[in-house]
């Protein structure tokens, strides 16, 4: 059955940008708490305050499981009380429970929640809501969109992806993982790796071989999977960043109906690559998880200005660098996400993002090993330097995270550029025939 949505909010596609924005600040002044350095609502992180509240420039969580856990009630928490406005999902349609305007819209509500405190963030959030939900909408059956759609929106449940496999992971098309039509049901068997919040997801999208007889991308098909399902095992991985956000997952026959398949037989790897274009989209982004992955500009501007070394000219170049980088990134990820709220399939282009993120990233850390020094591996109990680590330590992940950044220069070269492929000794092969 599918959930019965309703919001308890004025707002129609009548409303004025400026009239929404008045009952939205008006909303959360009543149900959320200002941030201390924030003078007025819509107040960003050019703010911080050296020295107060919680300085956090983690990339990936190092959380034990309960406090993960309770992690993920807070946000679900906010992102259900939202859902009684709408504004969990502004620019999706109202029969899903958004509010069904424009971009511009989406934007004021977000100038302005910045200005307040969050519960945080969490992967399992932009999986869910940016990456699942938008590819149910494209593939999915009407049954299907009535199912999950609402309920994934507003995060009454979580999805993971089950993609990557131990010996699929760059060339994902290579992955092993059976599904074996039986009657109206389908039987699965195999194993995925590196799958983000499967230990917290209720449901997950796999991506598994239907036919090994044809040529590797064409044998591929598309499920919703339950993950309480019998036969499903899921263990999690432990990090060098000290959390366990990855995890590995097991399936021993695990039979799910057909019901289940999302698009047609076959066509899996054209949802997979719908699923990863929304994930390069979203890189860093936050895609309605809470906020963004890893340490800002702001904070590290901050960081910089905290140790006095903004008068070395070294270092200043080093922080335009990182400065103009990020305005790039910034502009380059507006134009992919106004792409996706308009309905739009994500393109090669989300490539240049993901990238884009990445280098980000690395530059970040590369710049605050300069400015920090010591402190950043000797916890000298000094606010906002040793919590640089856990940057550092987590930036690398990404770099494979969504397609590696090898294989996103080769998209871009291939399918932007028009240069010639790389070789490759599987071509036209039948996947079954491939030496392995």
């Amino acid at each position: 059955m599918g959930t019965t949505v309703t919001t308890e909010t004025t707002v129609t596609t009548e409303t004025t940008v400026e009239e929404f924005a008045a009952e939205a600040s008006a909303w959360l002044a009543a149900n959320a708490v200002p941030k201390p350095d924030s003078r007025s609502a819509g107040a960003s992180d050019s703010e911080l305050v050296w020295g107060q509240g919680e300085f956090s420039v983690s990339v990936f969580h190092a959380l034990e499981f309960d406090e993960e856990k309770a992690l993920l009630e807070s946000l679900k928490s906010w992102n259900q009380a939202k859902a009684q406005r709408g504004y969990h999902a502004i620019t999706w349609p109202v029969e899903f429970g958004g509010l069904g305007l424009t971009t511009e819209y989406a934007r004021a509500y977000g100038r302005l929640e910045s200005g307040y405190q969050m519960p945080g963030r969490h992967e399992s959030f932009s999986v869910t809501i940016g990456l699942i939900a938008p590819t149910i909408n494209l593939f999915g059956t009407p049954e299907q969109k009535e199912q999950f759609l609402a309920s994934l929106l507003r995060t009454d449940v979580l999805c993971c992806q089950l993609f990557s496999e131990p010996g699929a992971g760059s060339d994902l098309a290579t992955l092993a993982c059976r599904a074996e039509r039986d009657g109206d049901e389908w039987v699965i068997n195999g194993q995925k790796v590196w799958s983000s919040g499967a230990q917290f997801s209720e449901w997950g999208e796999l991506i598994a071989r239907t036919d090994p007889g044809v040529v590797k991308h064409a044998g591929l098909t598309a499920f919703m999977v339950p993950m309480d399902a019998p036969g499903v095992e899921i263990r999690p991985i432990k990090q060098m960043s000290g959390g366990s956000s990855f995890n590995e997952v097991f399936f021993t026959d695990v039979r799910i109906p057909d019901t289940l398949r999302l698009g047609g037989i076959g066509d899996g790897w054209k949802v997979a690559l719908t699923t990863l274009g929304f994930e390069r989209d979203h890189s860093g982004s936050g895609g309605g998880g809470g906020g963004q992955a890893g340490g800002s500009w702001r904070q590290l501007l901050a960081t910089a200005q905290a140790l006095g070394v903004t008068d070395d000219p070294v270092v200043r170049q080093r922080l335009i660098d990182v400065y103009t980088h990020t305005r790039v990134e910034g502009f380059v990820n507006r134009r992919a996400a106004d792409l996706a709220k308009a309905g739009g399939t994500p393109g090669p282009e989300g490539s240049l993002g993901k990238l884009l993120w990445t280098e980000g990233m690395r530059l970040m850390s590369d710049v605050v090993s300069l400015v920090v020094g010591p402190a950043l591996v000797a916890d000298s109990g000094q606010w906002g330097t040793y919590a640089w680590g856990e940057h550092v330590l987590g930036a690398p992940g990404y770099r494979i995270a969504g397609g590696s950044d090898e294989v996103q220069r080769n998209i871009i070269g291939e399918r932007v550029l028009g240069l010639p492929p790389e070789p490759r000794v599987d071509k036209g092969v039948a996947w079954k025939d491939v030496p392995r």
